[in-house]
């Protein structure tokens, strides 16, 4: 992961190295995000600064340093993610268009900005597959563009301060401004003492505002406080759209279709200048990874599992079962209750805001172990969301089996008096 970070001014008055100095201070708090390289760019005429720290994962040379300016020079981004049809996209830009593209490296932030140089800002959201947040500044209509990914797999704060409006990876950034006001948003305590986290677009700090996933965020000149992020994407449509056109085939080609989405989904994420591995617990999600990333791998896939001693959370032996099977090279790390109970004091630096998820020690004591081996790890979060959990089709089948004699209105009725149940 990388982690970016700027601001826009629109006091009449700014300094570049002023500029340059806050926005160096802010992505500066992101160096665990970004290790390899740091940079920024300053437009001082417009009030922009613009920060970047780099993970290097595609293109390790100085072609790939971001903040980066597009081909044509209008747009100029600093980028966290990894656009995974990148090649697809560079291939249509050739292929379209009186003039080649001309390209210094083989970065997937090129692409992006080339993208923009074809067919805008909102257009190219569309045609990308990928995990990202991103800003960027258009120099010919004087626009700053916040954006995140469809499912909102890459953070993105922003907050307002009077005419200024910073942003960042993380809440520490935003922080490190001059102008930043850290008041605990009492109404997000409350939603977070219910909900275990502060949902989004909530953060824990007053005024502070996360992006919502599919948005895209356009400031300029008129912008205030009062403006608000605009879809690209929702899931709502999503789903309609998957209702209109309902797979037809039979279950056996149910399956062939997702096996080919789900082989397709690993191998455009293992495509990487630097070396990968995947976080294997023996579960259902990580070893399915796993194994597709194993299926298409020249060499064993290197995978990492914490383990502990006592027996009723200890997911060390699945997961070494199913490498074995697969033929991995595994790593596994027993985790003391000691160790465990140190892990905490880091937490709030790490995650900034409030969230109560026991796993988090577990994962951050796996994430740095797996960087010792490894810069990009795969995992199985999500799986389950994304299926519908593990049990529901399950019951779904047991449900419907015991109720289709009875009459509609009476199936109604019950689905009403189910759905009254907390």
């Amino acid at each position: 992961m990388c982690g970016i970070a700027g601001l826009i001014d629109f006091r009449a008055c700014h300094s570049h190295d002023g500029l340059q100095e806050i926005v160096t201070r802010m992505v500066n708090t992101l160096i665990h995000r970004g290790p390899d390289d740091g940079g920024a760019w300053v437009d001082a005429a417009a009030g922009v600064a613009l920060g970047h720290r780099r993970l290097a994962i595609l293109d390790l040379s100085r072609a790939g340093r971001q903040p980066m300016v597009s081909p044509r020079g209008r747009y100029v981004i600093t980028y966290n993610g990894e656009l995974y049809n990148f090649q697809e996209l560079r291939r249509e830009l050739d292929q379209c268009g009186d003039q080649p593209v001309f390209y210094r490296g083989h970065s997937d932030t090129e692409v992006m900005l080339a993208c923009f140089d074809r067919w805008g800002i909102n257009a190219s959201l569309l045609r990308m597959n990928g995990m990202f947040a991103f800003a960027v500044w258009d120099r010919k209509e004087r626009t700053l563009y916040l954006c995140r990914d469809r499912l909102g797999e890459k953070p993105l704060y922003y907050r307002w301060a009077g005419s200024v409006l910073m942003f960042g990876s993380e809440l520490k950034a935003l922080r490190a401004h001059p102008e930043f006001q850290a008041e605990i948003d009492r109404d997000a305590l409350a939603a977070y003492m219910r909900h275990n986290c502060v949902p989004a677009p909530f953060s824990i700090y007053k005024g502070v505002r996360k992006l919502l996933p599919g948005t895209c965020l356009a400031i300029n000149g008129d912008s205030g406080p009062g403006i608000v992020p605009v879809p690209y994407w929702t899931l709502k449509e999503a789903a309609e759209r998957g209702t209109a056109d309902a797979f037809r085939g039979t279950e056996q080609e149910a399956l062939e279709q997702l096996d080919e989405l789900a082989r397709d989904a690993v191998k455009i994420r293992m495509l990487s200048d630097v070396p990968l591995g995947a976080f294997l617990s023996g579960g259902i999600d990580s070893s399915l990874i796993t194994a597709l990333m194993q299926a298409q791998s020249v060499r064993p896939v290197k995978t990492f599992t914490i383990g502990f001693r006592e027996p009723n959370y200890n997911e060390a032996r699945d997961a070494a079962l199913v490498a074995r099977h697969l033929g991995t090279e595994h790593t596994d790390l027993y985790v003391t209750p000691a160790e465990a109970m140190a892990a905490i004091t880091s937490l709030p630096s790490v995650y900034d805001e409030p969230f109560s998820d026991s796993s988090q020690i577990p994962t951050l004591l796996l994430a740095q172990m797996t960087r010792r081996f490894v810069t990009v790890g795969l995992s199985g979060d999500g799986g389950d969301e994304v299926f519908g959990g593990y049990l529901r089709h399950i019951w779904t089948d047991r449900i419907l089996k015991m109720t289709h004699w009875m009459p509609q209105g009476a199936r109604r009725s019950l689905a009403t008096a189910i759905q009254s149940v907390s």
